[in-house]
């Protein structure tokens, strides 16, 4: 950001642009040249070309990079979700790897020693709960604190960056799964949120956003030519993503989100649901863009490990009207109302992937999903209207 103008520093990042063009690989050092980095970064943290970010950065002459930090599931991306990130040398770069999850999700002044810059470079998924985004915005007041520059290296939102659902998070439930008042598909790039954080809540940082080329907010990131590469071991394709803000709610019940199987948040179920019965239950609901298929499946880690389970599948049929919170909504009170007598919500959960307790009471006390949806749309229309203000991408590109 520049501080004079207010503005974005119009810099254009090689490594993920669209079909339309980008920069050459000369180009994107500018924000970094001369500094000593720390990288924040995973898997995803590549260029059109494949090549890790972490290898352009350490080989060039212009850059010198002193440390790595891994969000959750680590900088290669191994880890599974809730398990400890641990400290270690990097065995490619010889480099000290600090973990940003578990014990220190914010970067210490001991991590940051001998820094002066650093920088995100991880792909999100375009949801609020998706702990990528805590990260950056708590490495953003690490800088701020440090007197260090911030820098992101921004990515699309797969889910494009037209489309807002969700109700926006009390500050009352505000969690490492909801770090501020956005909905939770809020429609930005990560590099959106950060200028919006850093301004709406006062955090200060010197940042700069290295903007893409060639995305437009509509598209998705199967429109990008992109590769996708699982930004986390429980996101395996776009299919995936576009579930996932509705069907990742069920970790907060005690229904199997469909970790363990290879389609995670695409299979939901547990040993007491009857499948077809739920299936047949969620179309008669005829629902935008959406139908879903009986399954059985058996998962080999997490809710129900090697137990045979009954459920559905989401068929997204038409991802640009299908609505994935208020159709997981309809799947919890479906669910909910056909198996009262072993449905069971792990509310403290639940509540923070909502951010707010106000759905579940609601569900629990019988009232419709539209109505419930309905009570978000303000909030929804203004949350547009507030953000329009951070956007980096109006039209083409």
């Amino acid at each position: 950001m520049d501080r004079r103008s207010g503005r974005p520093r119009a810099w254009t990042s090689p490594f993920v642009a669209g079909r339309r063009g980008g920069a050459t690989h000369a180009a994107w050092p500018r924000g970094l040249k001369g500094r000593r980095v720390g990288l924040i970064t995973n898997p995803t943290g590549v260029n059109r070309d494949l090549v890790s970010t972490v290898d352009l950065l350490h080989q060039h002459p212009d850059v010198e990079l002193v440390a790595l930090f891994g969000p959750e599931h680590g900088v290669r991306g191994e880890v599974q979700d809730g398990l400890a990130v641990e400290a270690y040398t990097d065995p490619v770069t010889g480099l000290p790897v600090y973990s940003l999850y578990g014990d220190t999700p914010k970067p210490t002044q001991e991590m940051v020693a001998g820094l002066d810059t650093l920088a995100f470079d991880i792909q999100d998924v375009g949801v609020r709960f998706y702990t990528y985004l805590s990260t950056m915005v708590l490495a953003m007041e690490a800088a701020a604190d440090y007197g260090l520059q911030f820098v992101v290296l921004d990515r699309p939102n797969p889910l494009t960056g037209v489309k807002v659902e969700g109700p926006l998070l009390d500050p009352a439930f505000q969690s490492f799964v909801g770090c501020g008042p956005v909905p939770i598909r809020h429609g930005l790039t990560l590099g959106e949120l950060a200028l919006f954080f850093n301004a709406e809540r006062g955090i200060g940082a010197d940042l700069t956003v290295v903007p893409l080329a060639g995305w437009t907010r509509e598209q998705w990131y199967d429109e990008t030519g992109l590769a996708w590469i699982p930004p986390s071991p429980n996101m395996p394709t776009l299919d995936t993503a576009t579930v996932y803000p509705g069907t990742c709610l069920f970790e907060g019940t005690n229904l199997s989100e469909g970790r363990g199987t290879t389609k995670p948040f695409e299979w939901i179920g547990a040993p007491w649901i009857d499948g077809t019965a739920w299936a047949r239950a969620l179309n008669d609901l005829d629902l935008p863009g959406v139908r879903f298929r009986p399954v059985t499946f058996r998962p080999t880690f997490s809710k129900f490990a090697g137990e045979s389970c009954q459920g559905v599948q989401v068929h997204v049929r038409d991802r640009d009207c299908f609505k994935p919170v208020r159709t997981g909504l309809a799947m919890l009170a479906t669910a909910r109302q056909r198996w009262p007598e072993h449905f069971e919500w792990k509310p403290d959960h639940f509540d923070r992937l909502m951010g707010t307790d106000r759905v579940r009471l609601a569900l629990d006390q019988g009232t419709a999903v539209e109505e419930i949806g309905a009570d978000w749309e303000a909030a929804e229309a203004d949350f547009v209207r507030r953000s329009q203000r951070y956007w980096l991408y109006v039209g083409d590109c």
